[in-house]
């Protein structure tokens, strides 16, 4: 029997629904009256596992009983066909956004597209051409590229022009299925060494590509630590951003838990109009179950009031 209508049925039998807008299902107290966002806040499988159980699919769940309208899942390709096409079809029934998905290998530690080398330029366009059938399979319209690490035998004009050469042969394989594959610069501190670290370069990237299949994911926790000057990078950047993901600094967890005035931050985001997703990659600042309500407590206070 499906979990949803083993949770229906147990609740008619048990008489746990309620009119009080809550009502126990399971491992956790569904909210029935579950809070409306303003901008679309993604989480992802494990942030919410210690309320829903370990099921990625009760998971789904439970971020739609809580308000939640989009989704994010960086090892998505990993995943097998079947659970990707079950994931499909509970985002489908509960109206969850796919977001983004790791599309490829990243290169961590040596160069690869950077490096201008064929070889490694046909792997990554191979990988690309795998991500659009996930893609497809899931829903999904963005997925994450990262060119990986610098080539330290080479100036960086070399380096950006064979960057600008491979991402226009993938955006000629994204563009006739409308899926945008968008660019994460990373900060130096957790990733030291890769080619793409600021907003103004993932920017110049973008321009020089020219393809609606190739924008900017901008990422606030990296780039607070890179770059800082949020607002104002994000607004010289707006054009090409497709995608924004989360996390408070330091610690990498939910916004209100370190520096990040992020209540400021999505406003601007929410008054310029911007309708797609904000992944919440990002950890919880307290263990266990107490801690993820503080986590969606938290969007709750930053969310932007209409």
């Amino acid at each position: 029997m499906k979990r949803r209508t083993f949770i229906q049925n147990t609740a008619l039998a048990t008489g746990t629904l309620s009119l009080t807008g809550f009502s126990v299902l399971g491992n956790y107290t569904k909210n029935t009256a579950a809070h409306r966002f303003q901008l679309k806040y993604a989480p992802h499988i494990g942030m919410f596992q210690e309320s829903a159980g370990e099921d990625p699919i009760a998971q789904l769940h439970f971020m739609a009983d809580e308000g939640f309208t989009a989704f994010e899942d960086n090892g998505m390709m990993e995943r097998p066909v079947q659970v990707q096409n079950e994931i499909a079809n509970v985002m489908k029934e509960r109206g969850l956004t796919m977001g983004v998905f790791v599309a490829h290998k990243i290169y961590w530690d040596s160069p690869n597209l950077a490096s201008g080398n064929k070889d490694y330029r046909e792997e990554f366009l191979g990988q690309i051409r795998d991500a659009v059938e996930v893609a497809k399979r899931v829903g999904a319209k963005w997925m994450t590229v990262v060119p990986g690490h610098r080539d330290l035998r080479l100036r960086m004009g070399y380096q950006t022009s064979h960057v600008i050469t491979t991402l226009k042969q993938a955006s000629a394989i994204l563009e006739p299925h409308g899926i945008t594959m968008v660019l994460e610069p990373l900060n130096f501190r957790d990733h030291p060494g890769l080619f793409l670290t600021e907003s103004p370069q993932a920017y110049e990237i973008c321009k020089a590509v020219d393809s609606p299949s190739c924008k900017i994911l901008f990422d606030i926790y990296h780039q607070q630590i890179q770059e800082g000057n949020l607002i104002p990078n994000i607004d010289s950047c707006w054009d090409e951003i497709a995608y924004f993901q989360i996390g408070d600094n330091p610690g990498r967890n939910e916004p209100n838990s370190g520096e990040i005035n992020y209540k400021n931050v999505f406003k601007f985001i929410y008054d310029k109009g911007f309708k797609g997703i904000l992944g919440m990659e990002h950890g919880n600042s307290i263990a266990g179950i107490s801690g993820e309500r503080a986590v969606i407590d938290a969007y709750k206070i930053v969310d932007p009031q209409p």
